[in-house]
């Protein structure tokens, strides 16, 4: 819950990705602007950019009320025949990221709508030879899904009449992967496991994995269709070890481009590094040199399950949480005045002498420089699965942040967090999990292929 937090959809963190050509494909700028990565929209009636609206293109969204679908004046939930023209309601749909690139893509993307977090273990058996396999088949099914195409064995068709609205996959390997691939010779430092801290109420069986897969969309139909075909695709090469399903605001529900807010109510998104700072790279992304050649241009996720207690939450008056945090609910800006993007004034004292911002606020903990530069680059959603039986819910945050080096980016940040912060009082880490996601496969390549087939 660091005040560097990602924003839902912004264009400051949603890094440019080059198009691969083909119609109707934007990169992560492009599907990123305006300010907070909202997708431009076209008109209600607008005419397709290629005169032709393909099987999977989106034919409408849902929340827009009274929005006809063309010029005739039929109201969104008409049946077209099949003699009519229809005419998509919105650009969500047709927003593509590309597989290919430098870095793997659910990265630096924008927050989609939707996700799902899964892992896996390797089956009895299978070793380097079956996750080679299976990183293939799995990196061909992410380039067609992605490109909105159906799968191509067995396609279920949930995702039918969807284009790929924003989709993005991303593949990474847990620590243990390595002794169970005979690679314990290329397994990177950086994949020591975690240390404990106080916070910690680490359910073994959601956490860690051989194999971990992020996916995001910005419809859940695309982002549930991709999910079930990887899991399906791993056939007998692996097997589920626990899965996650998470949300977010969905782009164009403001009315105009702002920063995402969490299910305690606070805006969060921040402080987040942006593509635009001359150290992102540095920070994010493992160098070319001075790691293992295979992790060059990747990053490494920490996952975490932080469970949000929001019936004590909610029971806090607003300013006590807003001094918990070390904002202002309404508008994100430091409790030191100013607006949401205004430098927080670490010094400033009211009245009585005390810090304007708490020494335990929140946001003061996790500043980058309180903390010796550290930075990750946080890609969360948030997430609800129902309710316990006495009514609590069990809700909160599924909390990814991307590194060039977790021991300098996760790890000091947490040791400070768990040392005085007042939000910990609220939360409680779950589950947990680290991965080494590898650079972006080249044309022709797969996810892992310099690990796998060095």
């Amino acid at each position: 819950m660091a005040d560097q937090s990602t924003p839902p959809a912004s264009s400051q963190n949603a890094r440019p990705r080059k198009s691969q050509g083909r119609p109707g494909e934007k990169h992560s700028a492009e599907k990123a602007a305006p300010a907070n990565g909202t997708p431009e929209k076209t008109a209600a009636g607008a005419p397709s950019p290629q005169g032709a609206i393909s099987r999977r293109r989106l034919l409408g969204t849902a929340g827009a009320t009274g929005i006809v679908l063309g010029t005739a004046g039929a109201v969104a939930g008409h049946a077209a025949t099949p003699s009519e023209k229809t005419v998509p309601l919105t650009s969500l749909g047709t927003d593509r990221v590309a597989f290919h690139g430098t870095h793997q893509p659910g990265i630096t993307d924008a927050l989609q709508a939707r996700g799902h977090l899964i892992a896996f273990d390797l089956a009895a058996g299978a070793g380097r030879k079956e996750a080679a396999a299976l990183l293939r088949r799995w990196s061909a099914t992410a380039e067609r899904l992605m490109a909105g195409e159906t799968a191509a064995h067995d396609d279920t068709g949930v995702a039918r009449d969807a284009g790929p609205s924003s989709l993005t996959i991303t593949f990474g390997f847990g620590n243990s992967f390595f002794a169970r691939t005979g690679l314990e010779k290329q397994r990177p430092s950086a994949l020591d496991p975690l240390p404990e801290f106080s916070s910690d109420r680490l359910d073994p069986r959601r956490s860690n994995g051989d194999l971990w897969v992020q996916i995001g969309a910005d419809d859940a139909l695309v982002a549930f269709h991709a999910l079930r075909t990887v899991q399906k695709e791993a056939g007998g090469a692996a097997r589920l070890r626990w899965q996650m399903n998470g949300f977010n605001r969905s782009p164009g529900a403001t009315a105009h481009p702002m920063t995402a807010r969490n299910l305690m109510g606070q805006i969060d998104g921040t402080r987040n590094p942006k593509p635009a700072e001359p150290d992102f790279d540095r920070r994010v992304f493992v160098p070319s040199s001075g790691g293992p050649a295979w992790m060059a241009n990747g990053s490494y996720a920490v996952v975490r399950r932080i469970r949000m207690l929001l019936d004590d939450w909610e029971r806090l008056p607003l300013r006590a949480q807003e001094e918990v945090i070390g904002r202002r609910k309404s508008d994100g800006a430091p409790l030191s005045g100013g607006t949401e993007t205004t430098a927080m004034d670490l010094e400033r004292t009211g009245a009585d002498g005390k810090p304007v911002v708490p020494l335990t606020a929140h946001a003061r903990i996790t500043r980058p420089d309180q903390n010796g530069g550290a930075a990750m680059l946080r890609r969360p959603f948030s997430y609800h699965d129902g309710f316990d039986a006495d009514g609590t819910p069990d809700a909160g945050l599924l909390f990814v942040c991307w590194q060039a080096d977790p021991l300098r980016g996760f790890v000091p940040v947490q040791r400070k967090l768990d040392r005085g912060d007042a939000l910990s009082r609220f939360i409680r880490h779950e589950a947990s999990g680290l991965f080494a996601a590898p650079g972006g496969a080249a044309k022709g390549e797969y996810v892992g292929q310099r690990l796998l087939e060095g």
